[in-house]
Protein backbone atom coordinates (compact mmCIF):
# COMPACT_ATOMS: atom_id res chain seq x y z
CA UNK A 1 0.00 0.00 0.00
CA UNK A 2 1.29 3.47 -0.90
CA UNK A 3 1.56 5.87 2.02
CA UNK A 4 3.26 9.21 2.60
CA UNK A 5 5.36 10.80 5.32
CA UNK A 6 6.07 14.49 5.82
CA UNK A 7 9.74 15.43 6.02
CA UNK A 8 11.68 18.67 5.97
CA UNK A 9 12.54 17.84 2.34
CA UNK A 10 8.89 17.46 1.26
CA UNK A 11 6.11 14.89 1.48
CA UNK A 12 7.58 11.55 0.42
CA UNK A 13 5.75 8.47 -0.87
CA UNK A 14 6.64 4.98 0.25
CA UNK A 15 5.51 1.39 0.04
CA UNK A 16 5.98 -1.35 2.64
CA UNK A 17 5.96 -5.11 2.18
CA UNK A 18 3.88 -7.48 4.25
CA UNK A 19 6.85 -8.91 6.15
CA UNK A 20 7.23 -8.32 9.88
CA UNK A 21 10.91 -9.22 10.22
CA UNK A 22 13.82 -6.79 10.60
CA UNK A 23 13.47 -3.62 8.56
CA UNK A 24 15.34 -2.87 5.34
CA UNK A 25 15.15 0.46 3.51
CA UNK A 26 15.43 0.26 -0.29
CA UNK A 27 16.69 3.33 -2.14
CA UNK A 28 16.35 3.62 -5.91
CA UNK A 29 18.55 5.29 -8.50
CA UNK A 30 18.60 8.49 -10.53
CA UNK A 31 15.28 9.27 -12.29
CA UNK A 32 13.61 6.01 -11.27
CA UNK A 33 11.25 5.17 -8.40
CA UNK A 34 10.40 2.72 -5.62
CA UNK A 35 8.79 0.24 -8.05
CA UNK A 36 12.19 -1.00 -9.24
CA UNK A 37 12.16 -3.03 -6.02
CA UNK A 38 8.82 -4.62 -6.87
CA UNK A 39 10.26 -8.12 -7.14
CA UNK A 40 11.69 -7.92 -3.63
CA UNK A 41 8.63 -6.23 -2.11
CA UNK A 42 6.27 -8.82 -3.57
CA UNK A 43 8.54 -11.85 -3.22
CA UNK A 44 10.11 -13.95 -0.50
CA UNK A 45 12.29 -11.07 0.74
CA UNK A 46 9.24 -8.89 1.29
CA UNK A 47 7.39 -11.72 3.00
CA UNK A 48 10.23 -12.29 5.47
CA UNK A 49 11.41 -8.73 6.14
CA UNK A 50 9.78 -5.36 6.61
CA UNK A 51 10.89 -3.87 3.31
CA UNK A 52 10.37 -0.14 2.89
CA UNK A 53 10.89 1.45 -0.53
CA UNK A 54 10.35 5.19 -0.93
CA UNK A 55 10.46 7.69 -3.76
CA UNK A 56 13.29 10.17 -3.37
CA UNK A 57 12.33 13.85 -3.36
CA UNK A 58 11.67 14.91 -6.95
CA UNK A 59 10.91 11.34 -8.00
CA UNK A 60 7.87 9.12 -8.38
CA UNK A 61 4.90 10.07 -6.21
CA UNK A 62 7.01 12.18 -3.82
CA UNK A 63 7.01 15.97 -3.81
CA UNK A 64 9.71 17.95 -5.51
CA UNK A 65 12.26 19.18 -2.99
CA UNK A 66 11.26 22.18 -0.91
CA UNK A 67 14.83 23.46 -1.24
CA UNK A 68 16.46 21.80 -4.30
CA UNK A 69 19.95 23.02 -3.46
CA UNK A 70 19.74 21.44 -0.01
CA UNK A 71 18.12 18.19 -1.06
CA UNK A 72 19.30 17.19 -4.54
CA UNK A 73 22.65 15.71 -3.56
CA UNK A 74 23.67 12.51 -1.81
CA UNK A 75 23.88 14.16 1.61
CA UNK A 76 20.47 15.79 1.31
CA UNK A 77 18.89 12.58 0.08
CA UNK A 78 20.50 10.72 2.99
CA UNK A 79 18.95 13.19 5.41
CA UNK A 80 15.55 12.60 3.79
CA UNK A 81 15.94 8.81 4.00
CA UNK A 82 16.82 9.00 7.70
CA UNK A 83 13.81 11.23 8.32
CA UNK A 84 11.54 8.69 6.60
CA UNK A 85 12.65 5.94 8.97
CA UNK A 86 12.37 8.23 11.98
CA UNK A 87 8.82 9.15 10.99
CA UNK A 88 8.00 5.45 10.73
CA UNK A 89 9.44 4.85 14.19
CA UNK A 90 12.13 2.45 12.93
CA UNK A 91 15.27 2.80 15.03
CA UNK A 92 17.36 -0.04 13.53
CA UNK A 93 17.45 -1.08 9.90
CA UNK A 94 19.55 -2.25 6.98
CA UNK A 95 19.79 -0.38 3.68
CA UNK A 96 19.85 -1.62 0.10
CA UNK A 97 20.95 1.16 -2.24
CA UNK A 98 21.06 0.95 -6.02
CA UNK A 99 23.17 3.31 -8.15
CA UNK A 100 22.42 6.80 -6.75
CA UNK A 101 20.73 4.96 -3.88
CA UNK A 102 24.01 3.25 -3.08
CA UNK A 103 25.79 6.60 -2.79
CA UNK A 104 22.99 7.81 -0.54
CA UNK A 105 23.38 4.71 1.63
CA UNK A 106 27.10 5.42 2.04
CA UNK A 107 26.34 8.99 3.12
CA UNK A 108 23.82 7.67 5.64
CA UNK A 109 26.66 5.89 7.45
CA UNK A 110 28.13 9.33 8.22
CA UNK A 111 24.83 10.65 9.55
CA UNK A 112 23.19 7.96 11.69
CA UNK A 113 24.01 5.08 14.01
CA UNK A 114 20.68 3.40 13.24
CA UNK A 115 22.07 1.22 10.42
CA UNK A 116 22.65 -2.49 10.97
CA UNK A 117 24.24 -3.02 7.56
CA UNK A 118 24.46 -1.60 4.05
CA UNK A 119 24.31 -3.34 0.67
CA UNK A 120 25.13 -1.34 -2.45
CA UNK A 121 24.82 -2.29 -6.10
CA UNK A 122 25.90 -0.27 -9.14
CA UNK A 123 27.43 2.40 -6.91
CA UNK A 124 31.23 2.75 -7.07
CA UNK A 125 32.65 4.30 -3.86
CA UNK A 126 34.48 7.26 -5.33
CA UNK A 127 36.81 9.63 -3.55
CA UNK A 128 36.86 13.41 -4.02
CA UNK A 129 38.74 15.69 -6.35
CA UNK A 130 39.58 15.87 -10.04
CA UNK A 131 39.07 12.61 -11.91
CA UNK A 132 37.36 10.83 -9.01
CA UNK A 133 34.10 10.26 -10.87
CA UNK A 134 35.97 8.78 -13.83
CA UNK A 135 37.66 6.25 -11.57
CA UNK A 136 34.37 4.68 -10.64
CA UNK A 137 32.13 5.36 -13.64
CA UNK A 138 32.52 4.69 -17.34
CA UNK A 139 31.80 7.46 -19.84
CA UNK A 140 31.32 11.12 -19.00
CA UNK A 141 28.37 11.24 -16.63
CA UNK A 142 28.90 14.96 -16.01
CA UNK A 143 27.77 15.65 -19.58
CA UNK A 144 25.42 12.71 -20.10
CA UNK A 145 21.66 12.25 -20.03
CA UNK A 146 22.00 11.33 -16.36
CA UNK A 147 22.95 14.94 -15.57
CA UNK A 148 20.65 16.89 -17.92
CA UNK A 149 17.90 19.00 -16.41
CA UNK A 150 15.68 18.88 -19.49
CA UNK A 151 15.35 15.70 -21.54
CA UNK A 152 13.83 15.27 -24.97
CA UNK A 153 11.22 12.58 -25.56
CA UNK A 154 13.87 10.48 -27.28
CA UNK A 155 16.26 10.88 -24.34
CA UNK A 156 13.52 9.88 -21.89
CA UNK A 157 12.82 6.78 -23.95
CA UNK A 158 16.49 5.82 -24.14
CA UNK A 159 17.11 6.49 -20.45
CA UNK A 160 14.16 4.31 -19.48
CA UNK A 161 15.28 1.41 -21.67
CA UNK A 162 18.97 1.45 -20.76
CA UNK A 163 19.28 2.47 -17.09
CA UNK A 164 18.62 -1.01 -15.70
CA UNK A 165 20.80 -2.66 -18.33
CA UNK A 166 20.30 -3.65 -21.99
CA UNK A 167 18.94 -7.10 -21.14
CA UNK A 168 16.82 -6.09 -18.15
CA UNK A 169 13.02 -6.37 -18.41
CA UNK A 170 11.30 -3.18 -19.53
CA UNK A 171 8.17 -1.90 -17.83
CA UNK A 172 6.25 1.31 -18.70
CA UNK A 173 6.72 2.67 -15.17
CA UNK A 174 10.42 3.12 -15.96
CA UNK A 175 9.61 5.67 -18.68
CA UNK A 176 6.96 7.33 -16.52
CA UNK A 177 9.52 7.71 -13.73
CA UNK A 178 12.09 9.38 -15.99
CA UNK A 179 9.48 11.74 -17.43
CA UNK A 180 8.21 12.65 -13.98
CA UNK A 181 11.61 13.27 -12.36
CA UNK A 182 12.38 16.87 -11.43
CA UNK A 183 15.20 17.68 -13.84
CA UNK A 184 16.97 19.73 -11.18
CA UNK A 185 17.44 16.48 -9.26
CA UNK A 186 19.67 15.17 -12.05
CA UNK A 187 21.67 18.31 -12.75
CA UNK A 188 22.32 19.31 -9.15
CA UNK A 189 23.10 15.79 -7.93
CA UNK A 190 25.67 14.99 -10.62
CA UNK A 191 27.29 18.43 -10.40
CA UNK A 192 27.76 18.12 -6.65
CA UNK A 193 28.94 14.52 -6.86
CA UNK A 194 31.54 15.54 -9.44
CA UNK A 195 32.67 18.47 -7.28
CA UNK A 196 33.14 16.22 -4.26
CA UNK A 197 30.53 17.98 -2.13
CA UNK A 198 29.72 15.92 0.93
CA UNK A 199 31.73 13.27 2.80
CA UNK A 200 34.39 11.17 1.10
CA UNK A 201 32.38 8.12 0.03
CA UNK A 202 35.42 5.97 -0.61
CA UNK A 203 36.62 6.55 2.95
CA UNK A 204 33.13 5.76 4.23
CA UNK A 205 33.06 2.48 2.31
CA UNK A 206 36.57 1.42 3.30
CA UNK A 207 35.96 2.22 6.97
CA UNK A 208 32.27 1.27 7.14
CA UNK A 209 31.14 1.03 10.78
CA UNK A 210 28.69 -1.75 9.86
CA UNK A 211 28.89 -4.73 7.49
CA UNK A 212 29.07 -3.50 3.89
CA UNK A 213 27.90 -5.82 1.11
CA UNK A 214 28.66 -5.06 -2.54
CA UNK A 215 26.78 -7.06 -5.18
CA UNK A 216 27.10 -5.84 -8.78
CA UNK A 217 26.24 -7.04 -12.23
CA UNK A 218 29.44 -8.25 -13.90
CA UNK A 219 28.23 -6.71 -17.18
CA UNK A 220 27.28 -3.34 -15.69
CA UNK A 221 28.11 -0.85 -18.46
CA UNK A 222 28.13 2.18 -16.15
CA UNK A 223 30.74 1.23 -13.54
CA UNK A 224 34.32 0.00 -13.31
CA UNK A 225 33.95 -3.35 -11.54
CA UNK A 226 37.70 -3.85 -11.16
CA UNK A 227 38.06 -0.51 -9.40
CA UNK A 228 35.28 -1.35 -6.95
CA UNK A 229 36.79 -4.75 -6.16
CA UNK A 230 40.27 -3.27 -5.61
CA UNK A 231 39.52 -1.10 -2.57
CA UNK A 232 40.74 -2.27 0.88
CA UNK A 233 37.38 -2.53 2.65
CA UNK A 234 37.60 -3.28 6.37
CA UNK A 235 34.11 -4.66 7.00
CA UNK A 236 33.27 -6.17 3.60
CA UNK A 237 30.63 -8.86 3.90
CA UNK A 238 31.81 -12.27 2.70
CA UNK A 239 35.29 -10.77 2.38
CA UNK A 240 34.79 -9.94 -1.28
CA UNK A 241 32.81 -7.97 -3.85
CA UNK A 242 30.27 -10.15 -5.64
CA UNK A 243 29.86 -9.73 -9.41
CA UNK A 244 26.92 -11.66 -10.88
CA UNK A 245 27.88 -12.95 -14.36
CA UNK A 246 25.86 -11.88 -17.37
CA UNK A 247 23.88 -9.22 -15.49
CA UNK A 248 23.82 -5.44 -15.95
CA UNK A 249 23.30 -2.33 -13.84
CA UNK A 250 20.27 -3.46 -11.80
CA UNK A 251 20.76 -7.13 -10.84
CA UNK A 252 17.88 -7.08 -8.34
CA UNK A 253 15.53 -6.12 -11.21
CA UNK A 254 17.09 -8.06 -14.07
CA UNK A 255 17.82 -11.28 -12.19
CA UNK A 256 16.06 -11.33 -8.80
CA UNK A 257 16.36 -15.12 -8.64
CA UNK A 258 20.14 -14.70 -8.60
CA UNK A 259 20.37 -11.48 -6.61
CA UNK A 260 17.88 -12.16 -3.82
CA UNK A 261 19.84 -15.04 -2.24
CA UNK A 262 22.70 -12.59 -1.60
CA UNK A 263 20.28 -10.08 -0.11
CA UNK A 264 18.58 -12.73 2.01
CA UNK A 265 21.89 -13.99 3.41
CA UNK A 266 23.08 -10.48 4.14
CA UNK A 267 19.89 -9.45 5.90
CA UNK A 268 20.00 -12.61 8.01
CA UNK A 269 23.62 -11.82 8.85
CA UNK A 270 22.92 -8.29 10.10
CA UNK A 271 19.52 -8.95 11.68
Amino acid sequence: MLTTVETTHGVLALRESAGTGPAVLMIHGNSTCREVFRNQLDGAIGAAYRCIAFDLPGHGASDDAIDPDRTYNTTGYAEAAIEVMQMLGVDRYAVLGWSLGGHIALDMMAQTSALSGVMITGAPPITQGKGAVGQGFTGDIEHSTASKQILTDAEIETFAHTTCGPNAPYDPFLKEAVARCDGRARSLMVAKLACGIGPNQQALAINAPVPLAIVNGADDAFIHNDFIASLPYRTLWDGKVHDIPGVGHAPFWEAPDRFDPYLDRFLAHVA
